[in-house]
């Protein structure tokens, strides 16, 4: 067979060879910077690293990253500190992120945070806790449920399995969504409950609930706001053999919660789906940098209640780290 040579090619197909195969390294290069620069996302939660639930929050959002090629970082100091909170979310701002995801758990400590995120041209979304005023500081967006709308009813719930009189333990006492659940559940009750101030240390939490009820013989019905409470509050009614004395019941999912709901333990579990929480806000930040979309309203995730009927149900998802 003859062999071709470059020689005798007409000089026109050789450039346009060249040209050709210059425009497909371009591409090349162009779609790997494209590639490159992917969105950043920074998500600020006041999560205590031992609470369960912001777990899961982070697992969300964590999957939505992935889903759409989007950097996330996700932030959230070691205790329950609006200080320090505040502080995170200044240095997120400062970073100048592509949008910003945070729990509004403070007016006063975030409200001018929020708006200078605003003013600097970073899109926030807010989630799980501070929808009612939020948008006031320009932010696009909640995702999340009515707390006090929760509370309240919650202790429809508890009245109609006759409970009379309740207390709601509340553990981060300031933190504007859990004191709008134990509102709701007071009025909820027309007055006929209480709240019950703790500390987030599982063992105060423990002790003081023992206390109260030595001390107030007529309550009935206890509700607590999340994880970190019930879980010690459970331990305790197993101990003292009172699981049946009372009618109990908690904000939000962990195994315990879902364990305790499935033997029977517990009455019920108010569920606001927080893997949601996690994984919506990245995507619709995604949608909203790329395509300048985003839901014309507020996205609520719950309230959703959880019983010993469908706890198993919910016990699955929760070993995959989704409720």
């Amino acid at each position: 067979m003859a062999r071709l040579s470059l020689s005798r090619w007409p000089q026109w197909l050789l450039a346009s060879a060249a040209t050709t195969a210059l425009m497909a390294g371009a591409a090349q290069v162009q779609a790997q910077g494209q590639a490159q620069e992917e969105n950043r996302f920074v998500m600020v939660t006041h999560g205590v690293p031992s609470d369960p639930f912001w777990s899961v929050v982070k697992n969300g959002a964590e999957a939505a990253a992935e889903t759409v090629g989007a950097t996330l970082e996700y932030r959230a100091p070691s205790t329950f500190d609006m200080a320090k909170m505040q502080q995170l979310v200044e240095a997120a701002v400062a970073s100048q992120p592509d949008g910003l995801i945070l729990s509004f758990t403070d007016e006063s400590a975030l409200g001018s945070v929020v708006q200078n995120a605003v003013d600097n041209g970073i899109p926030v979304i807010t989630i799980n806790s501070g929808g009612d005023v939020a948008r006031n500081y320009g932010a696009r967006l909640h995702i999340g449920q009515s707390e006090y709308e929760a509370g309240r009813q919650a202790a429809e719930r508890m009245q109609e399995m006759g409970v009379e009189k309740g207390v709601c333990v509340n553990h981060e006492q300031g933190n504007q969504g859990l004191d709008q659940r134990c509102d709701g559940f007071v009025d909820g009750f027309d007055g006929n409950a209480e709240q019950l101030a703790t500390t987030y240390d599982p063992t105060a939490i423990r002790n003081a609930i023992i206390a109260y009820l030595n001390q107030n013989n007529d309550v009935r019905g206890v509700l607590t706001l999340g994880a970190l409470a019930a879980e010690p509050m459970i331990s305790a009614m197993r101990d003292q053999g009172a699981t049946e004395m009372f009618t109990l019941a908690t904000f939000d999912l962990s195994p315990g919660i879902l364990e305790a709901l499935d033997a029977g333990e517990l009455d019920f579990a108010i569920d606001q789906q927080q893997y949601m929480q996690g994984y919506l806000p990245v995507m619709f930040l995604d949608q909203f940098v790329k395509n300048g979309l985003l839901p014309a309203g507020d996205v609520a995730t719950g309230p959703g209640f959880v019983t010993q009927e469908n706890a198993a149900q919910v016990i699955e998802l929760s070993s995959q780290g989704i409720r």
